[in-house]
């Protein structure tokens, strides 16, 4: 385990990773996501990560994940995360902090005696991911914002304007399409669009759509 690990292309991911199956969970390159932990295969997994590479792999399952029966399948394509922060509560849960590292493709997924699952990945389709700002200039910001006004106002949700200027086309994409209110097939359109234009574009449409139908997007861009 190294801190501070820094990963510059796919060559520097492992082979494997654990899996953190969640519905309507989203991460992005170099954006947080905060999880609480506690059921105990989880927390086993938290265990062998943090005296590992420190790495999680979030994904989607394809249906909700039943308390009897086989284990849903998962969408093809999930996030790595890093742990970049931790802390143990004391009632049995724990708080971490992901940060997005890079996207990956499940290659296979294998069959380890651990309470958790576990797959091979493949990160070349997504060696992008790895510099900062890829694809940033190719963005249309003004329409994101704009949309990004009429979601706020529609909603009466507080934007804090200042910030949103300062931020990157990268952190602005990303940012938002984590914390869109849209379902978990268009979170898993979004997390797989080819690149951050993409993104973008996709947001916007999804944004409009719901808009249109006055779908209650409720306050989660707070």
């Amino acid at each position: 385990m190294k801190l501070n690990r820094t990963y510059a292309g796919p060559a520097d991911m492992p082979a494997t990773i654990p899996l953190f199956p969640l519905e309507s969970a989203l991460l992005l390159p170099r954006r947080p996501l905060q999880l609480t932990v506690f059921e105990p295969r989880y927390l086993a997994m938290l265990d062998d990560a943090l005296s590992g590479e420190r790495l999680i792999g979030i994904i989607q399952p394809t249906a909700p994940e039943m308390t009897a029966g086989p284990p849903p399948e998962l969408y093809p394509v999930g996030c790595a995360g890093r742990i970049v922060q931790y802390t143990e509560v004391g009632d049995g849960r724990c708080f971490v902090t992901l940060m997005g590292v890079a996207r990956f493709r499940v290659a296979e997924e294998m069959h380890y005696a651990t309470p958790y699952r576990i797959a091979m990945t493949d990160y070349a389709p997504f060696s992008e991911d790895f510099t900062e700002g890829a694809g940033e200039a190719a963005v249309d910001r003004e329409s994101l914002l704009s949309t990004l006004r009429r979601f706020a106002e529609v909603n009466e949700v507080k934007v804090v304007w200042s910030d949103i200027k300062k931020a990157s086309n990268e952190a602005l994409v990303n940012g938002l399409s984590m914390m869109s209110p849209c379902g978990p097939r268009e979170k898993q359109a979004l997390l797989e669009s080819v690149d951050l234009k993409s993104r973008a574009e996709m947001l916007v449409a999804i944004t409009t759509i719901g808009l249109a139908r006055g779908d209650d997007a409720g306050t989660q861009l707070h």
